[in-house]
């Protein structure tokens, strides 16, 4: 009871963040489960399991609302089905010591990459003219479901700012279409699980809490989810995940005190520096 309680915690926490941001649910749930002692197949599975659940509540919100845009969804979604499929049975594959490293590597990216975007609040490259085509969806699609599997999560802060920042496409439709297409993602990476993970069993405690916390969350989520400040949020958001998987992977080799301290201290005041200088924008 008490362990679910735990993985309950964890989900409620990573439904706050992406009801708030609308994204980051697999990114915060798997570093808290990692930094809880899961083993990283162990992490991404009950994730994606989990959102089975949350995406397609999600997703069918959206749809009922008007906000998917149908053929920006099967372009975007069945080469994210496809990736995440590789990413999860690739990941089943990989050993516990170098799977924890791994995973860890890429969520420290994506939390570098929330960092940056909400931190740093400006627009590198100018939209393209039109609707996004399938050169650019397909592509973006398996790279981001391949991400998302192989290191539990990542499908949202991939895919939203790319068509955000790349595409005219109306914000409202863009994070509709994605919550939507992560339904397809999600399913897909839990069979790549189970498929890889053949004989190993997968942790249903884990799930259940994961999907309990983030069903009784996303209400208060909603609510909040105007009233929090965003972009410094979101830069608190990514400079957690950053320091707490910079944490693990400096442990993992073994690295002094003397290296380890100076450089967690310098991530947590570049990030409560992004994150003020974030709130200011947020008040002009």
């Amino acid at each position: 009871m008490f362990s679910i309680l735990i993985f309950a915690i964890a989900g409620a926490i990573a439904q706050l963040v992406d009801g708030t941001l609308g994204m980051a649910f697999g990114i915060t749930s798997s570093t808290l489960l990692i930094a809880l002692g899961a083993t990283p197949v162990a992490a991404s599975a009950a994730v994606h399991f989990a959102e089975i659940g949350t995406t397609l509540a999600s997703g069918t919100s959206h749809w009922l609302a008007g906000n998917v845009d149908k053929r920006i969804l099967i372009r975007l979604a069945i080469p994210g089905g496809i990736g995440a499929f590789l990413g999860a049975t690739l990941l089943s594959s990989i050993s516990l010591s170098s799977g924890r490293v791994y995973m860890s590597t890429l969520l420290l990216v994506l939390g570098l990459i929330l960092l940056i975007r909400f931190g740093g609040g400006f627009t590198i490259i100018p939209p393209i003219a039109g609707r996004p085509r399938a050169k650019m969806l397909i592509p973006l699609g398996g790279f981001a479901g391949f991400i998302d599997a192989s290191g539990g999560g990542g499908w949202g802060p991939v895919t939203t700012p790319t068509l955000l920042t790349l595409t005219k496409t109306q914000p409202r439709r863009v994070i509709g279409t994605v919550s939507a297409s992560e339904f397809v993602v999600a399913v897909s990476a839990s069979a790549g699980f189970i498929f890889g993970m053949s004989n190993q069993n997968i942790d249903f405690k884990v799930v259940g809490g994961l999907l309990l916390g983030g069903v009784l969350m996303a209400p208060i989520a909603a609510k909040l989810a105007g009233r929090l400040p965003h972009a410094p949020f979101g830069a608190l958001i990514g400079g957690a995940v950053l320091f707490i998987n910079t944490f693990i992977i400096l442990n993992y080799f073994s690295v002094g005190n003397n290296i380890k301290m100076p450089l967690l201290i310098f991530i947590l005041v570049t990030t409560a520096t992004l994150a003020y200088l974030a709130w200011q924008r947020e008040k002009k």
